[in-house]
Order: C-alpha cells, then structure tokens, then sequence
C-alpha cells in the first residue's frame, strides 16, 4: 500500500494538531468534569475550559462578546437550531430563500417544514460552469411573506465561494434574519461577524477548525436570539431553581452537559488557527488551489468543476474521468498512489443538478493546512494517469 495522502478535509479534518488529542487525552485522565455540576476544582476547572474555548472561538470570527458562541453537536445540529428556531413557529405560505449548492443540512429542515408547517422554500439557481449565486437573485425573490435567508459560504461541492457579504446586507435592508452555513470556511478562510452582519453563522469544529467529531459552533448576533425560539430545555446548571429555560445567552441553546472532552480538543485547534492566523491559512489555500487547477488544466478525459478564479473558490475540487464511475475513480486513487478522496454525491443533491453530475456525482479531492505542494502534484499525475489508462481502454475498445 502506498503511502497514504489524505484528501478529505471537507468530510473531517486530518491530521489534527498533535495539542488537541493531547486535550482532550489530559481532559479525561485530570479532569473529566461537568461544567456547573459541581462546586469542587475539576468541575471549576471545566467550566474555564468552555470560558476559554468561547473565548478563542470569538476571537477566531470576531464576535462581539463569548456569550455569542453556542457550542452544538455538529454544523447541522447548529443550523437546525437556527432554521427551525426561526421557521417552526412561521405561520402556513412563509417563505425562506436558500441557494441551490447548499448541502441537505439545510435542505432537508427547509423540505420538513414545508410539510409540516407550509414554508414555501425557494432555492435559488447557481451557475452552471461556477456555482455562484447572482446576489440580485435573492433580491428578486425576496416576498412580503419571505422569513428567513440562508446561504451556504464554500461548498463542499465545487468549493464555490459565495458573495456571502452581499447576501447579509440584502437580508439586513429587508429585515430579514440571516443565516450562514460556514462548514467548509471556518478555519480555512478568514471570517469577520461583525462585518458580515449575519444573524445566524454555523459551524463544525472538526473541519476547518481542526478540532474532534461531535463539536460544532452556532454564533448568534446580538438581538437575533430574540427571533430564534429554543427547539429543546432542560438542564443548564445555572439558575436550576427555576422550573422554566434561561433565555440568557448561550445557556439558551445549550442543554445538558456538554462535550467537553471534544471542547478541550476544540479550544486547542482554534489556537493553533489563531497562532497561524487565518489570513496565511487561505493564503496556504488558495496556493494549493492555483497549482491543482494549473497542473489538470487540458487533461483530456478529466472534468474539473467549479470556478477557474482564485478569489471565488476553496481547495475543494470535485473532478470526474470519462468512462469511470467516481466511485472506481477514487478506489483507483487509493489503490495506485493512497489518495483518500470521496466519491458519491457528498449530501448536495441541487449543486450536483447545477453543474450537471446528478445522480452518479463525483470523486471530490479536498486540502487542508497540512496538505503539502508535493501531495497536490502527486494527485494531479494521477488524476492525468488514470485519464490516460481511461482513453486507452476506450480506444482499444
């Protein structure tokens, strides 16, 4: 078996720094407490473990205060939050604009309400050769009756990277509650909240951020909890006399003990981003991304989808060989050089009708910060071999 290179950090990322196992590890062996059910240190110092990992994660998107940051299980778990924290209570014909490359993390709660309560979603088409969505599009489809905005930032299709400011300020002149699936930017790209002005920015911990499964980031933006209703109670361990949920921030949304081994995991990848800076992460990124499009660029017999320019993209390429399933592609890949990719149609079913590989999909290469010059050169010699091997079969055939 070759060795392995691994291309399929938009699925999870790896390797993870060496300081989050060592966390989490130290976490379990020291620690092993449960914030706010306790009065004794480990329980105390739990409860600075998840002051600090607010701490670094606000600082990480530039939120205006820690209480902005709600942890959640995953980008989905935080993202049903806000959808059906806004949507559930909307009366029969309300509307919500999504676009057409998002992935079923907000495809299907936006498809379960609208049996459920009568939302009207609307998916707005993306183009065909890039992916990105016409920012006037949303503009125009915008309705008296429209509750709810939602785009996703890069997909995990085509890497598109979304015009996502412009999206929020059309959402703010209409008064619109604004939510940004942030999975596959979140540590790879630099990410300003107050900037933005969305209301709602969701995200996994184990992408970009580089933390374990089973973490994840919902930020709030001051006043947008007031239209966000809770979707679960329970305990908090704070304010436990009352019989009733708190609705201060971010024991709003957070229920039950947390996932603090995962957190302590979390904490420690948001500070490797931090001491890295983002800036130089995409800079990292967008290196990667110029030198895979350069070396398959004429590859005859290979299909590379998504933008061609820089500025609009992230390293996450979804490619195709004629002749071969994806499916065959990336066992191919594994087989000959240990290249870890993903085949399939990755939870998108609209972004692969947009650029026209539905049902059978693609085989999807995706970089990381650990991804080297040389793991991208090796991809790409073969990718253009195995499109050769391709050709050759069907020539001969």
């Amino acid at each position: 078996m070759p060795d392995r290179i691994y291309m399929d950090n938009s699925a999870t990322s790896f390797p993870k720094p060496p300081a989050v196992t060592e966390a989490m590890v130290r976490f379990a062996e020291d620690c092993g407490a449960s914030a706010g059910r306790g009065a004794y240190a480990e329980a105390k110092a739990c409860e600075r473990l998840l002051a600090d990992a607010r701490v670094a994660v606000a600082t990480l998107i530039n939120a205006e205060s820690p209480d902005r940051i709600v942890f959640t299980l995953n980008a989905s778990d935080g993202l049903n939050i806000a959808i059906r924290g806004v949507l559930n209570t909307a009366p029969a014909g309300s509307h919500a604009i999504a676009t057409a490359l998002e992935h079923n993390s907000v495809l299907r709660p936006c498809n379960a309400l609208a049996g459920q309560t009568g939302l009207e979603p609307e998916f707005i088409a993306c183009d065909g050769r890039t992916g990105l969505v016409a920012p006037d599009d949303i503009r125009a489809a915008i309705r008296p009756e429209t509750r709810m905005i939602v785009c996703v930032h890069v997909s995990n299709v085509t890497g598109t990277m979304q015009p996502i400011d412009a999206v929020a300020e059309i959402a703010r002149e209409h008064d619109i509650p604004c939510l940004i699936d942030a999975a596959q930017s979140a540590g790879h790209a630099p990410i300003d909240v107050q900037a933005l002005g969305a209301d709602f920015v969701a995200f996994p911990g184990h992408k970009g951020c580089l933390g374990p499964l089973g973490t994840g980031v919902l930020y709030i933006r001051p006043g947008a909890e007031d239209r966000c209703k809770t979707m679960r109670e329970g305990g908090t361990g704070t304010i436990s006399e009352v019989a009733t949920h708190p609705i201060t921030m971010p024991d709003k949304y957070e229920i039950g003990s947390h996932n603090a081994i995962g957190i302590a995991g979390l904490l420690e990848g948001v500070r490797w981003l931090l001491d890295r800076d983002v800036a130089a992460i995409r800079t990292h990124d967008e290196q990667r991304c110029e030198q895979f499009l350069t070396d398959t660029d004429g590859v005859a017999g290979l299909s590379v989808y998504g933008p061609r320019t820089i500025a609009d993209r992230s390293g996450v390429f979804s490619v195709n060989v004629d002749g071969l399933a994806p499916g065959e592609l990336a066992a191919r890949l594994e087989a000959g050089w240990g290249i870890c990719t993903r085949p399939g149609m990755h939870c998108a079913p609209l972004a692969h009708k947009t650029i026209g590989t539905h049902p059978t999909g693609t085989c999807r290469l995706s970089f990381g910060p650990y991804t080297t010059a040389e793991q991208v050169a090796t991809a790409t010699t073969a990718l253009a071999e195995v499109a050769a091997g391709a050709r050759a079969v069907a020539e001969s055939a």
